[in-house]
């Protein structure tokens, strides 16, 4: 276990002990006409109070009782119900995604949506319904079991992917046991794992914890070691002068650090929409030799980067490709802190954010006056009508407003994307390091949901044919709950990434065409009345259709199959697959 990790885990073992102080405290207030609420409905009162209005699943042995202010959204397999739980968190800041499945055959359908939440840091409660604790304890040869008595599979698979688990397995403990995983899952920001034995669900407990709010407050930094990184960091700011910039990524919110200061803001993939990219001091997107060169220059020739939640993977770093020197960063992360070649662990950058923009606010007259080249949305001229990436990611993003949230699959959406700067307010999801194809699909529906809550903007979707063929039942829920996210599905006749990855002539990259105009009509549209669809070629048609009024309303489900060529490629993730083929070039020698 790293130092980092050591000290977080011991903070946050102080925090949850003082939390159950509190707990005690209130249990000592007791009256003779005590309140007692069922198991079910002391989970649902916690997740109501962080804020969940949307629970998603598949009914199997489990089910909890109903909850007046939060509903239940039935997937069609429980992958797409993971991957939904994971888009509503992602767009519900502050709030958590919940996902229910039945034991074994329901749990490992999503554990792969749940692998995504944790690899990409994505708070999920993942509730598992179990048989009952005499058959956990008997272990008989159950329906969805192995077959061979081993009842803790399951668990030990969810351990891996999980950051906390807990498992009811008495009505004494189950109080504190939910409140314990809960609070792993907002202060750390990722999954974990609830099971509840079938005849635990209506079992009675005293109702008085829930007067005691779950804290969502992160691990403290240790304050001397916090006042010293604060002081090496202002003093690295000085002497830069100039030149000092902001690169953030995967694990950023937008935070008042990246506008107080006036420094320059650039963006990992991961990062994109962490700052608005209409800020006059936004620069653009960073990812390595993948990155526009005058980016690029600016970025790796700064006297002082400072990194702010930092994720280096391959695609996030155009393969490895970042060429900034250690002696010219600062690295902050969820927990520790890297200052030049210093590492110290258990410095949090959410408590040492607000700090350093007090400290650093003086900066901002110095910064003033300095102009920061700004990523321009230009529409090439192109003779030929066919539509290219090369036109069509401009061309939407002239589409875009304020506060849309912006879906993109892994892999030909994500790169497309990267070099179109998105309106003000605007919330972007992908998962780049992940990579899960047929993400979106569920996720857009999860985020769909939260927007709605939020009374954000339009929901707008883009995946291609192959990945919606994963996960394309979804459709079907998202029309039942009558959300109307706008749904460009690019028809390149199968999997374009895989074609540059792996050889453009590979025939297992070639998939099944589709009648993709008819999608929304069968899975759930019966009538017709409910969404539209169309089929686009060119781009007249295309400008026809983003420039109608009706269209950009979203008023409806609308679904919009773009035909591309099969070869045609974005510029990033060409370069991205080129270096990718030299990388996998040198790790086989």
């Amino acid at each position: 276990m790293s130092d980092s990790r050591t000290v977080s885990d011991l903070q946050a073992e102080v925090d949850r002990l003082r939390h159950e102080l509190q707990s005690i405290t209130a249990e000592s207030d007791i009256t003779s006409h005590e309140e007692h609420v069922t198991i079910s409905d002391y989970l649902l009162t916690r997740l109501a109070q962080l804020g969940v209005t949307s629970i998603f699943g598949v009914p199997g042995d489990f089910n909890m009782q109903d909850h007046p202010t939060i509903q239940w959204i039935g997937n069609c397999n429980e992958l797409n119900a993971a991957y939904a739980a994971d888009g509503y968190a992602r767009v519900k800041e502050h709030s958590i995604g919940v996902v229910v499945t039945t034991f074994g055959v329901g749990e490992l359908s999503a554990i792969n949506g749940i692998a995504g939440a944790f690899s990409e840091m994505v708070p999920v409660l993942h509730v598992v319904g179990l048989p009952s604790t005499a058959q956990l304890e008997a272990r008989p040869l159950l329906h969805h079991t192995l077959g061979d008595g081993r009842f803790d599979a399951y668990t030990k698979a969810a351990e891996q992917v999980t950051i906390s688990q807990a498992m009811l397995m008495n009505k004494a403990n189950a109080a504190a046991e939910i409140d314990r995983i809960l609070t792993d899952c907002i202060t750390h920001a990722r999954p974990v794992y609830l099971t509840l034995p079938s005849n635990m669900v209506s079992e009675e407990i005293p109702a008085r914890r829930l007067k005691v709010p779950l804290s969502r407050a992160p691990p403290k930094n240790q304050q001397d070691v916090e006042a010293f990184v604060l002081d090496e960091i202002v003093k690295l700011v000085d002497e830069a002068g100039k030149d000092v910039i902001i690169l953030v990524d995967a694990c950023v919110i937008r935070h008042d650090l990246l506008t107080a200061t006036r420094f320059p803001v650039y963006a990992a993939p991961m990062g994109k929409a962490a700052v608005s990219e209409e800020y006059d001091c936004y620069g653009g997107i960073y990812i390595g030799s993948v990155s526009d060169p005058v980016i690029k220059e600016k970025v790796e020739k700064a006297k002082l980067i400072l990194s702010i939640g930092a994720l280096k993977s391959d695609f996030n770093t155009g393969m490895f490709t970042y060429r900034i020197p250690t002696s010219n960063t600062v690295e902050l992360h969820s927990n520790s802190a890297l200052v030049q070649y210093a590492q110290f662990p258990g410095i949090g950058m959410k408590l040492l954010l607000p700090k350093l923009s007090a400290r650093l606010r003086k900066y901002k007259e110095r910064f003033g006056e300095l102009v920061v080249p700004r990523p321009r949305l230009e529409v090439p001229k192109e003779r030929e009508d066919v539509i290219t990436q090369t036109y069509f990611w401009p061309r939407v993003g002239k589409f875009f407003r304020r506060q849309d949230v912006i879906v993109a699959e892994t892999g030909t959406s994500s790169f497309g994307i990267l070099d179109v700067p998105l309106p003000d307010e605007s919330v972007f999801l992908s998962q780049m390091l992940y990579g899960s194809i047929g993400w979106t699909t569920g996720s857009t529906l999860g985020a769909a949901l939260a927007a709605r809550d939020k009374k954000l903007g339009r929901v707008i979707l883009f995946i291609g044919d192959g990945s919606l063929q994963l996960t394309v039942q979804e459709l079907s829920t998202i029309v039942h709950h009558k959300l109307t996210p706008i749904i460009f599905l690019i028809n390149n006749e199968g999997y374009n990434i895989e074609r540059n990855l792996h050889g453009m002539e590979r025939k297992y990259n070639d998939i099944v065409d589709w009648k993709w105009t008819s999608l929304l009509t069968t899975l759930g549209d019966l009538e017709g009345t409910l969404s539209k669809s169309y089929t686009i070629r060119d781009k007249r048609g295309l400008d026809r259709l983003l420039d109608d009024p009706e269209f950009a309303k979203a008023g409806k489900i609308q679904l919009v199959e773009v035909v591309m060529d099969k070869y045609d490629t974005p510029r990033a993730l060409k370069a991205a697959a080129e270096l990718s083929a030299k990388f996998m070039g040198k790790s086989a020698k």
